[in-house]
């Protein structure tokens, strides 16, 4: 199935100093290649969306976002459907921020005060009240924590992208790299080969990853542990516990409850 291009509108003003951008992004739809005369924030309140940058391509959660300097051409779409935030921020207050493309960690309180700018988007800001909230944007934004957890996609084209497509809609999927190989029409040797060109990691290790991706969106959205476990195609709750532990270092429950009271306290 073909991803469907999103036209930006023509016109763009620059930001003065942030601009927000509030778009929903159907599923298998895409901004096709392009680049900005200022910095960009790639962010999802919800859903998850992928990035495609110097070409790499990556998904992030609605806890991860992309800082994009300016100048860099990228793309931005959404396998399942997002609600895509965009925040543009002028280079004279972009000073300290990375000036190279990073994924980092959005924190409840950034998540909030994304979600405020948005409201006041369009609004007059007589008393400074938007001006304060953009400031405490650009002060989290200096503040966050880069990650290197972003699961990684393989390039644009590529037969592999069916293959992640396939197991990113279907974790359980049990074909394992001797069916796969079948399938896409290459040896289990070029397969390997092939997806840790394009994505820097083994099949297995890919795999590995997006089911703690996808159990960290599943029980975000409300799902038990049991119920994101079978989900996943783990063979028991017990299962899936050991696995989120080894690679988070806590139970899913403890994570959740950690979650919980940052967003509490954020």
């Amino acid at each position: 199935m073909t991803w469907q291009r999103i036209q930006a509108p023509p016109g763009l003003d620059p930001p003065r100093p942030v601009t927000v951008r509030a778009q929903t992004i159907p599923a298998r739809h895409v901004f096709p290649d392009h680049a900005h005369d200022w910095n960009q924030v790639v962010y999802a309140i919800s859903g998850v969306l992928t990035v495609t940058v110097e070409g790499h391509s990556l998904v992030i959660s609605p806890e991860q976002a992309v800082w994009l300097p300016t100048g860099l051409r990228h793309r931005v779409g959404s396998l399942l459907g997002a609600e895509f935030r965009s925040l543009w921020i002028a280079n004279e207050v972009g000073r300290g921020l990375p000036q190279n493309p990073t994924v980092f960690a959005v924190t409840p309180l950034l998540n909030a005060l994304i979600v405020e700018v948005t409201a006041l988007d369009g609004e007059e800001d007589a008393d400074g009240y938007a001006g304060r909230v953009t400031g405490l944007i650009l002060d989290q934004l200096r503040r966050a924590k880069a990650l290197l957890g972003a699961l990684p996609w393989p390039r644009g084209g590529s037969s592999l992208t069916a293959l992640c497509e396939a197991l990113y809609a279907d974790p359980a999927d049990p074909r394992g790299p001797e069916a796969w190989s079948r399938e896409l029409g290459m040896s289990e040797r070029t397969l390997a080969r092939r997806f840790e060109a394009e994505t820097g990691m083994s099949l297995r290790s890919w795999r590995r990853r997006l089911r703690l991706f996808k159990a960290i969106e599943l029980m975000g959205g409300g799902l038990d542990v049991t119920r994101t476990a079978l989900e996943l195609g783990y063979g028991s709750t017990s299962a899936f516990v050991y696995a989120f532990r080894t690679e988070m270092g806590c139970s899913p429950q403890a994570y959740m409850r950690g979650r919980r009271a940052d967003m509490r306290h954020g």
